[in-house]
């Protein structure tokens, strides 16, 4: 599978995704940390990607995206942003409605 088509299906199956460096109990830079502890405050349930260990996706994934950093969030298919841009709509509640309707619509 390319590297494209296999971003575009982990996206697609992941209704909330993060790539992000390192893990959830090990992010691997303060970014990540940050938009960890975001979603863990948010009590949802998502799916990651290690871009640390998947170089061709660390790679390929900016492009894609036409977003340069990591973690990138993705809900439902979207992408959201980054850890600054999750932490703003963290604190306006608006990242909690967005991801709240998006599972809903879903269901």
């Amino acid at each position: 599978m390319g590297v494209i088509k296999k971003i575009k299906s982990q996206i697609k199956n992941n209704p909330i995704l993060i790539y992000m460096k390192g893990s959830p109990n090990f992010p691997n830079c303060g970014f990540s940390s940050k938009a960890i502890n975001i979603l863990f405050s948010l009590k949802v349930k998502f799916s990651y990607v290690d871009v640390l260990q998947n170089p061709d996706i660390r790679k390929e994934l900016p492009i894609f995206s036409n977003w340069p950093t990591f973690p990138q969030l993705w809900v439902s298919g979207k992408l959201i942003g980054g850890s600054d841009i999750m932490e703003e709509m963290f604190e306006s509640g608006k990242l909690k409605k967005i991801i709240k309707f998006e599972l809903n619509r879903k269901n």
